[in-house]
């Protein structure tokens, strides 16, 4: 959906990503008119220990199909095999790949990795619903988030007769501290809106929210539209915070700034 108008003009948003994933969110949104304030609430770093990645990567030619819910666990499997001598692009031509979500897609196709499957909306459960083989005797590998992460796709596949490697391939923590102009918006009552684009990133956004704002921070957003980048996200929302004012469709980038652009502003 193309957007002609900077229907965000004036808006302050605060949108919660990896520290190394800002920059594209800040882009889309400033595009469209918003004042983006940064509230990393994740941060990327390696597994505590590789060796399970590394062993199953030295038997990566016995998988049939290797499932990667994230970007980040993309690079870091890229980066292991390397060390072996072998490359996702390598592997594709005899294992198949499958990838949930555009980005996830996208960065497989940088590194021409050949994509067996990709599902139709942008989460795990989708890729259970369509996936595209009987799942009996298959070997499956997959590289995940080490803590935090949801085990659907292992459990279900499992019960499904599947064969499942799964094992840490990077860890997502809390960041220590938030960026002091973003404290002071939110004092100040200037924020609109709170794009929250993972179950993870509300989790560590109330934790921080506690650390600088002690029992007081509820009170604060209580007024900032809250938005949620899927079915998870929203959960955990409702959980923690209240339920969100929008879920995005599609379950991306482009999908949350669609759902901030549908927000009613009184």
């Amino acid at each position: 959906m193309k957007h002609t108008e900077m229907s965000l003009t004036d808006k302050k948003i605060i949108i919660t990503r990896a520290q190394e994933q800002t920059s594209e969110a800040r882009k889309i949104f400033r595009k469209n008119g918003a004042e983006v304030f940064d509230l990393p609430s994740l941060v990327i770093g390696p597994p505590d220990d590789w060796a399970p990645l590394d062993d199953a990567l030295k038997k990566i030619s016995t998988f049939d199909w290797i499932i990667f819910s994230s970007a980040n666990g993309v690079r870091n499997v890229e980066d292991r095999m390397r060390e072996i001598g072998l490359s996702l692009s390598k592997i594709s031509k005899t294992i198949q790949i499958a990838a949930v979500g555009r980005k996830t897609a996208s960065l497989l196709s940088d590194m021409d990795a050949e994509i067996s499957f990709v599902p139709p909306s942008f989460v795990a459960d989708s890729l259970l619903e369509y996936f595209p083989q009987n799942q009996k005797g298959l070997k499956l590998f997959i590289p995940r988030v080490q803590t935090g992460g949801r085990s659907i796709l292992s459990d279900s596949f499992r019960l499904n007769g599947a064969e499942v490697t799964e094992v840490a391939a990077y860890e997502s923590s809390c960041p220590k501290d938030v960026p002091q102009k973003t404290i002071e918006a939110l004092k100040s009552g200037e924020i609109d809106i709170i794009a929250f684009t993972s179950g993870k990133t509300v989790i560590n956004t109330v934790s921080l929210f506690n650390k600088y704002f002690g029992g007081n921070w509820f009170k604060l957003i209580e007024k900032i539209k809250l938005v949620s980048i899927g079915p998870q996200t929203t959960i955990s929302c409702k959980k923690l915070i209240r339920k969100p004012d929008k879920e995005a469709e599609p379950h991306d980038l482009e999908g949350l700034l669609n759902a901030c652009l549908e927000l009613k502003f009184n």
